[in-house]
């Protein structure tokens, strides 16, 4: 059964996400507030509208794929999206936020008459382009279940964590995982070059045992093993480091506000910030590995 759907955010993750909902037969109306992103997306299917409160006017489900916190909610309340849709209307929100201002925002959407759900998502470009994406869910059951035919063209799996904001935690606790799996690789080959052991063996070894994680096998942080790995197109992104580093940011303030000790998760957060900030800048979170290079040995 189609549905129109209101999609604001049409970047890197939000254009192919559209496309593919416009590629399930869904009518779709999107706003960006770049003219060449909105242009890009129209090309795909996507209906352009003039604002994002006149796409979600005449929508059933908004879905939103969004910087920040502060943007999900100034689009719902001073810039009047809540206020645009008709009653009922199931709002999707997409973007990596803070668990706070999910929890708000789900529950200005409630007050305004209307239903939601937090769907933050994994996968990266690759899955968005691919409708492979992994979306983790918070709200309702209802409403979850009324979203879900839409998660299923834009992704593979579609997990429904718990109430308002646990799709947001259970997305920092995993990109968590994977930063701190990413530097321990990364970590890994390095020690392997100082010990005159070649990444080849190296791979083949760690692939099939204790070792082996999706840092490894499937973005291995070094050319050669995984010809698909971004180590192999000069680190050009799947997930760039400065959104690695924005999701740790996230993870850390929960650390911090819970009073949870989690050095690791600190620590690779401290890391990825500087690397952001600097020659990771536009390079694929796994170019991390650079940082870690003896100073007097084999380049990795």
């Amino acid at each position: 059964m189609s549905s129109t759907v209101a999609f604001i955010g049409l970047g890197h993750m939000g254009g192919p996400m559209a496309a593919n909902l416009v590629g399930a037969g869904h009518r779709v109306l999107g706003f960006d507030l770049l003219p060449d992103l909105l242009a890009a997306a129209t090309a795909t299917g996507v209906e352009p509208a003039e604002s994002a409160a006149a796409a979600a006017a005449q929508a059933e489900v908004v879905v939103t794929m969004l910087p920040a916190g502060r943007h999900v909610l100034a689009l719902y309340g001073e810039q009047g999206l809540l206020a645009a849709a008709r009653p009922g209307t199931l709002f999707v929100d997409c973007s990596t936020i803070d668990v706070a201002d999910a929890r708000a925002a789900h529950e200005a959407v409630l007050a305004a008459g209307h239903r939601a759900l937090d769907a933050p998502v994994s996968g990266g470009v690759v899955g968005a382009e691919a409708a492979t994406l992994t979306f983790m869910a918070g709200g309702g059951a209802e409403e979850f279940a009324a979203a879900e035919p839409l998660l299923g063209a834009m992704g593979k799996k579609a997990v429904h964590c718990g109430g308002p904001g646990a799709g947001q935690a259970a997305k920092i606790c995993n990109n968590m995982i994977l930063a701190i799996s990413m530097i321990g690789v990364s970590e890994a080959f390095v020690l392997a070059d100082s010990l005159g052991l070649d990444h080849q063996a190296l791979y083949d070894v760690a692939s099939t045992a204790s070792g082996q994680c999706w840092a490894l096998t499937v973005n291995c942080p070094v050319p050669g093993p995984v010809p698909a790995s971004p180590a192999n197109r000069d680190y050009r992104p799947g997930f760039a480091a400065p959104l690695m580093a924005k999701d740790l940011g996230l993870a850390a303030n929960a650390l911090r506000a819970g009073g949870v000790e989690a050095p690791l998760g600190l620590k690779a957060a401290e890391m990825y910030a500087a690397f952001a900030a600097a020659e990771g800048a536009d390079l694929d979170f796994s170019a991390i590995v650079r940082t870690l290079r003896p100073q007097n040995g084999n380049p990795v």
